[in-house]
């Protein structure tokens, strides 16, 4: 296992963490954790060298938490740092997050959290932790000894993860990136940022919840083409790894299998890893991934709100992920959330008042149409 030190923390980790929101298997809907399977493959990672545990408050219908605190006992937790997560929706003031933090300890089996996050805050959660003394409460649990360090992990624009950065005397943050993501959400500018301002980085979503395990065939072409053979997993992983700023990178193991493999590619991985050959290797993957774009939408919104509710780059941003990683529309959580709220194509009369706004010029009504028969399953 490859080992980091987590900047001005000083805490040396393993660069693989162990993510604990899959022990359910595929997305399948299905959160019924089989939990002596789950602590099986804990205990297995940390007896490989897993150093660092991801879980949150909110995972598996909050079942993740008492499955971890469950592995962590007969002396696994004197080998490992925790860390899991603070969900504005249950917290509204200063004793709804004591006694969210003491939930989270109970299930947990400790008496404190080395790394307790503000969970998934873009620009308005931050702003929302702030009105209700969350920073505040961090410093305090930090005083008492109830958490360790005070962190954050980010779901949105750059711009808000710049501010939010610096807002802040953070320890730690924790990111989406992998290597389509280099312009999404804080992307490489964010990390390079947290890299200058000394702010360890731990990084989620680096095979982008599994899409990026099995290449759809124009890609694998491309990785089957090189002379070095690695499969995607392995692959996506060394791309990561490969970034200096980079402490550990979770990765959500739900089969004995992978939790070997992990420990096998983690054990090889290190900064400037990856030579000038293979990082074109990436960036021509990235093209070939970004080719099968199906609708060339940039998500601005001009064309929203609809006036018969249709969730325009809603569905074209469903339509080229499954396009781009070739997988099954059923289990498109975006898709599934078109389709609750009832906000599907079929709404679409063609008034054109879509058309007229895009700034794209792009042809709404005909590609709707092409999305919605591709989608529905």
């Amino acid at each position: 296992m490859q080992y980091r030190t987590m900047g001005k923390l000083g805490i040396r980790t393993s660069a693989f963490g162990l993510g604990c929101m899959r022990f359910n298997g595929p997305a399948s809907g299905d959160s019924v954790i089989d939990e002596a399977k789950a602590v099986s493959l804990i205990r297995r990672a940390i007896d490989g060298g897993v150093t660092y545990l991801d879980t949150a408050y909110v995972y598996l219908d909050k079942t993740s938490e008492t499955v971890l605190g469950e592995a962590l006992l007969d002396g696994y937790r004197d080998k490992v740092t925790i860390a899991t997560k603070m969900p504005m929706e249950y917290v509204h003031d200063r004793a709804e997050m004591e006694a969210l933090l003491e939930s989270e300890l109970k299930k947990l089996r400790t008496d404190h959290i080395d790394f307790y996050l503000m969970h998934g805050i873009d620009l308005k959660k931050w702003q929302y932790f702030k009105s209700i003394g969350a920073p505040e409460f961090f410093d305090d649990m930090k005083k008492e000894g109830k958490i360790r360090y005070k962190c954050f992990s980010f779901h949105g624009p750059y711009e808000d993860f710049e501010y939010i950065l610096q807002d802040n005397d953070w320890d730690m943050v924790q990111i989406q990136y992998n290597f389509m993501d280099v312009e999404n959400q804080a992307g490489t500018r964010g990390l390079e940022l947290a890299g200058r301002l000394g702010i360890p980085v731990v990084i989620m979503e680096g095979l982008l919840g599994g899409r990026l395990s099995k290449a759809p065939s124009n890609v694998q072409a491309l990785y089957d083409a090189f002379p070095v053979k690695r499969s995607p997993v392995e692959w996506a992983f060394r791309w990561l790894c490969n970034h200096p700023e980079i402490e550990v990178v979770l990765s959500g193991c739900n089969e004995t299998e992978q939790v070997d493999d992990n420990l096998r590619i983690f054990d090889t991985v290190a900064p400037g890893i990856m030579t000038e050959d293979e990082l074109r290797l990436m960036d021509n993957v990235r093209e070939a991934y970004l080719s099968r774009t199906k609708a060339g939408c940039t998500g601005c919104r001009y064309c929203m709100p609809c006036p018969n509710g249709v969730n325009i780059p809603g569905i074209f941003s469903a339509w080229n992920n499954v396009s781009l990683y070739d997988t099954d529309p059923r289990w498109d959580w975006n898709l599934k959330q078109i389709r609750e709220k009832d906000s599907g194509a079929d709404r679409c009369v063609g008034c054109g008042a879509c058309e007229a706004a895009c700034p794209q010029h792009l042809s709404i009504i005909d590609l709707l149409r092409d999305a919605w028969r591709e989608l529905k399953v």
